[in-house]
């Protein structure tokens, strides 16, 4: 991002798409306003009406948007429209917080290189749905979540950052998915405050942090302000 006259990160221009609750969303919001990330969410837009992201939206003044794709007789028909509104606010990145919504080609294409994902495992591992009851049914020692580049493959992109969490004896997907939960909100508004203050870069697919290619997902831990 550039700088202002002072010297200061000038303010990220974002739309954030979401399906649900928008607890990320939440997370970053908070962000923004308490802890000096350089953004400013243009609006946030959901496929679904009842979303209760959009009341987080509206509590906070951003502009929150409905494009129903029910109403809709294609999945081409409907990204065509979302495109069309998520262009009218110019964002310099896309932020998918829990929109359930496969995106096709022409959708990412349109947007590559500046729209991120969070995703409930630690990729490569478990992409899809049902990825706490699937970590729990594998027994594996760690679990987590991932901050990924958006591309034509299914959770897939370059994975930016990840938090780990145990499996514990008496967990339930209930339990892990809260654990997990409290992971993403730290890393995905960490991912975004690099790529607003420039840290972080997409050239030919690749990713750079710092100006050096980043060729492995950073290891987040609670206590880690910077890689």
């Amino acid at each position: 991002m550039s700088k202002t006259n002072s010297g200061s990160t000038a303010a990220l221009p974002i739309v954030v798409l979401i399906s649900g609750s928008g607890s990320n969303l939440q997370a970053i919001i908070d962000a923004i306003r308490d802890d000096g990330l350089p953004g400013e969410i243009r609006a946030v837009i959901s496929n679904r009406p009842d979303a209760y992201g959009l009341v987080r939206a509206r509590a906070a003044n951003i502009p929150a948007e409905v494009i129903d794709h029910t109403t809709f007789n294609n999945r081409t028909e409907y990204e065509v429209a979302l495109q069309q509104l998520i262009d009218q606010y110019s964002p310099a990145l896309v932020v998918l917080a829990g929109y359930m919504r496969i995106l096709g080609a022409a959708f990412v294409e349109h947007y590559q290189g500046r729209m991120l994902n969070i995703h409930p495992s630690l990729l490569p591992e478990f992409p899809g749905l049902n990825t706490h009851q699937r970590a729990l049914d594998a027994a594996v020692a760690a679990h987590g979540a991932s901050v990924h580049l958006v591309t034509n493959e299914l959770d897939g992109g370059p994975v930016i950052i990840q938090a780990a969490v145990p499996l514990l004896p008496n967990d339930d997907a209930t339990v892990l998915a809260e654990r997990v939960q409290t992971q993403e909100h730290q890393i995905y508004p960490l991912a975004i405050r690099w790529f607003a203050e420039g840290r972080l870069t997409v050239k030919a697919g690749d990713i750079l942090l710092d100006q050096k290619p980043l060729n492995q997902p950073i290891n987040y831990r609670p206590t880690t302000v910077s890689p």
